[in-house]
């Protein structure tokens, strides 16, 4: 099983409370885009960033000296969004990190996919990026099907079904979903409130669950889809009935 996340925006860097124990597996290709960005002029980044102007600069002087194998803080750290700090893997247990470390998987515009003791600088690159590196139309196509396969090909050479636990949003999710195929289960989590007779997903509640479904899954060593319908935090509970095989709904009771 992998569970798949997003990455967050805010990213920090700590090199002390963890080691790091591995490089990202798609090294090769983040450093074709740092080298693309590094090209850009500071408007061009900006545009590309589609942020403000302190953000921009921040960024733009930290790719001007960005070095992708030196300071490295481990991916799982690295991340400051919502999802991470409700996840709150800087007090996970060794076993949680154990878990961790064979099941979970970040998505990422810039890295492709990292494991959780990958070491990584902080960057700025969203997934759905209007630009990408001279040949291909968007971050996209830049991928392609690289990041499901290699999700698909550490699932095999484990054994078993191929199952993957979407956590992420549609930006990231969709690096996956468009390849899978039929021998592969794909369960995405949905975590909303009802109104008048819909569900309604909150971007920021739904980050929240989404950090603390990881944390479950960890504290409860999760290994089937079945078991992701326990889940009972913050207020939320399984819908079987708004349920499917693919698509688990969790509705917040208020």
């Amino acid at each position: 099983m992998k569970i798949i996340i997003s990455p967050a925006k805010k990213m920090n860097v700590d090199t002390d409370t963890m080691e790091v124990t591995q490089l990202p597996a798609f090294l090769d290709r983040t450093d074709v885009l740092m080298r693309w960005i590094k090209a850009l002029s500071f408007a061009q980044a900006k545009k590309l960033w589609a942020c403000n102007e302190k953000i921009a600069r921040q960024n733009f002087e930290r790719f001007s000296s960005m070095e992708l194998r030196k300071n490295l803080t481990p991916a799982l750290l690295s991340y400051e969004g919502i999802q991470y700090q409700y996840m709150a893997p800087r007090v996970f247990e060794q076993a949680h990190w154990d878990y961790a470390c064979r099941h979970l998987r970040i998505l990422s515009g810039f890295y492709g996919i990292l494991r959780p003791l990958d070491g990584v600088v902080p960057y700025r690159l969203e997934m759905q990026a209007k630009g990408a590196p001279a040949g291909y139309k968007d971050l996209y196509d830049f991928w392609g099907s690289a990041l499901y396969e290699a999700l698909l090909a550490e699932e095999l050479a484990e054994g078993g079904a191929p199952l993957f636990v979407n956590l992420a949003s549609k930006e990231y999710s969709r690096c996956v979903e468009k390849y899978v195929q039929p021998e592969v289960t794909l369960v995405t989590c949905i975590f909303g409130e009802l109104s008048d007779g819909k569900v309604i997903q909150k971007g920021t509640m739904a980050k929240m669950a989404r950090g603390e479904m990881v944390r479950y899954m960890a504290e409860n060593r999760v290994c089937s889809a079945e078991e992701l319908q326990g889940f009972d935090r913050l207020g939320y509970r399984f819908c079987g009935e708004r349920s499917g095989d693919d698509e688990y709904v969790f509705i917040k009771e208020v």
